[in-house]
C-alpha cells in the first residue's frame, strides 16, 4: 500500500522519485526542510521505504545512499533517445533565438528610454532659443561697433593672463634647475631617464611659453592701435 502523500513517507517518496539521483539522509533532510520534517523523521522514512522496497538503497560502510526504483520508469530506447536528442536540439536553438530577441527588446527599451521626452524637447528648444535670441543680439552690437566688454574687464583679463604666463615661466625655470641637479651626476642618459619617469616637456604635449607670451604682446598691440 503506498503512503498517503501528506504523510512523512509520502513526501519523502516523492521527493526521491522526483530527484532520481543518489541522496544521503542529510540532501532529503535539507531539502525537506520546507515541509518541517526533521533529519530523524526523514532518516525514519527513508528506512522504512527501503524496507518495504519502495526505493532502492546501497551502504557505503556507516552510509546508506538511497535512490528511485528504476523500475517505474518507463526507460528510452535507442530511436527515443535519438528523438530526444534533436527535440532538445530544436528547442536549444528556439531557446538561443529568444535570448537573442530578448536583448534586442532591451536595447530598443533603454534607447526609447534614453530620448529626450517632449516636455523635455520644449524645454530644450526653448532654451536653444533663447541662447540664439541673445547671440544675435551680440552679434548685431558688434556690427553696431559697441564694446561688449569694458575696458576695465580686459584689463583684469590681461593682467590674470599675465600672471598664467608668469607662473608658467616661473614653474619651468624652477623644473630645469632640479633637472639639471638631478641628471648633472647621473650615469642614465636624460633623454631615456625622462622617459622612464614619464617626464615630458612643453613641447611634447605641442605648447610652447614663447607662443603665449608672444600673443599676450601681439593683443596689446592690436589694442593700442
Amino acid at each position: 500500500m503506498a503512503p498517503k502523500t501528506d504523510s512523512a513517507e509520502g513526501i519523502v517518496l516523492n521527493f526521491v522519485n522526483e530527484q532520481n539521483r543518489p541522496l544521503n539522509s542529510q540532501n532529503a533532510a535539507d531539502s525537506l526542510q520546507k515541509f518541517n520534517l526533521k533529519k530523524a523523521a526523514v532518516q525514519k522514512a527513508l528506512d522504512s521505504l527501503a524496507d518495504s522496497g519502495k526505493i532502492s538503497f546501497k551502504e557505503y560502510g556507516k552510509q546508506k545512499i538511497y535512490m528511485a526504483r528504476q523500475d517505474q520508469f518507463d526507460i528510452p530506447n535507442n530511436e527515443e533517445l535519438n528523438q530526444m536528442k534533436q527535440d532538445n536540439a530544436k528547442l536549444q536553438e528556439q531557446l538561443g533565438e529568444q535570448k537573442k530577441a530578448i536583448l534586442e527588446v532591451e536595447g530598443e527599451i533603454k534607447a526609447l528610454q534614453s530620448n529626450l521626452t517632449f516636455e523635455e524637447i520644449q524645454t530644450k528648444k526653448t532654451k536653444l532659443e533663447n541662447e540664439v535670441t541673445q547671440m544675435e543680439e551680440k552679434l548685431i552690437q558688434l556690427r553696431q561697433g559697441v564694446t561688449l566688454v569694458s575696458p576695465e574687464e580686459r584689463k583684469a583679463v590681461e593682467k590674470l593672463y599675465v600672471d598664467m604666463i608668469n607662473q608658467w615661466r616661473r614653474r619651468k625655470r624652477m623644473f630645469k634647475d632640479v633637472w639639471d641637479a638631478i641628471t648633472e651626476n647621473s650615469p642614465k642618459n636624460s633623454k631615456e631617464f625622462k622617459e622612464e619617469l614619464g617626464v615630458e616637456y612643453d613641447e611634447d604635449v605641442g605648447v610652447s611659453l614663447q607662443s603665449f607670451g608672444d600673443l599676450m604682446q601681439s593683443g596689446r598691440k592690436r589694442a593700442r592701435f
